[in-house]
Order: structure tokens, then sequence, then C-alpha cells
């Protein structure tokens, strides 16, 4: 192998391709740290998106002081854990008094999700889905 070759998983490849090489019991060792960090974050985002406890919109608000805070606030109250946040006030899209946030945000599962955006729409938040 080559340096810096991704090698962690060459003993499951081996086991899947020769079984008939191994005496069970066995055990295969994972590990290397050369996964990429942007890879991971991908997988990590893919599985809590798979697992339904993942949620990314655009909210637009008020460009007025206190607007992000009081929704970052009623995120919080609904308990969901904002993840990454980008806060956009010049877009050509946007009015002038006013700015649009896109956010990722954790929640506890699907049914968690649907209370999430069914709260937010109640409290007159204009969202966005992409």
């Amino acid at each position: 192998m080559r340096d810096g070759a991704p090698v962690g998983g060459g003993g499951l490849a081996a086991g899947v391709a020769h079984p008939r090489d191994f005496v069970p019991p066995v055990v295969v060792v994972l590990s290397g740290g050369n996964i990429d960090p942007l890879l991971l974050s991908k997988l990590l985002r893919h599985g809590l998106t798979a697992a339904g406890r993942y949620l990314a919109f655009r909210c637009r608000l008020p460009d007025h002081p206190g607007s992000l805070a009081k929704l970052l606030g009623d995120l919080a109250d609904l308990g969901a854990n904002v993840i990454e946040i980008g806060h956009e006030r010049l877009a050509p899209r946007l009015h002038v008094e006013e700015v649009e946030v896109v956010l990722q945000v954790e929640t506890r599962g699907p049914e968690h999700c649907g209370e999430v955006i069914g709260a937010l729409r109640a409290a007159d938040y204009t969202l966005a889905f992409t």
C-alpha cells in the first residue's frame, strides 16, 4: 500500500472477499486516522438525516436587533439543537429590512422535526426547505 492510503477497512475487505480463509470466530479490527474530516461530517449529517434527526431550512427575519436571538431562543425552547447557522443580509432576493438565516438543526426524531416546523410556522416564521 502507498503511504496515506485508506486501509482501515482492509481486514474487513479480506474477510468478505475470502471468507473460507478464516476459521471462526473472527474479529476484524477497524482502525486508522486517515478519514477526511469533511467526509466524516457528511457521513454524520447523512446518518442524522436518515434517522429523521436533522433539519435544514432557511428563515427570513426582520432586520432589527433581537430577531435572530428570538428565533434561537424559540428553537431552544422547542428542544432543537442548532448545529450550524449562516446569516445573510445582502442577497438581492431580500428586502432592505429583511435578513435570512440558514439553519442546520438537530432534533430528537421525525416527530420532533414536525413539532419544530409546526411551532415555528405557528409563530409566523417564514421557512423554506432545500
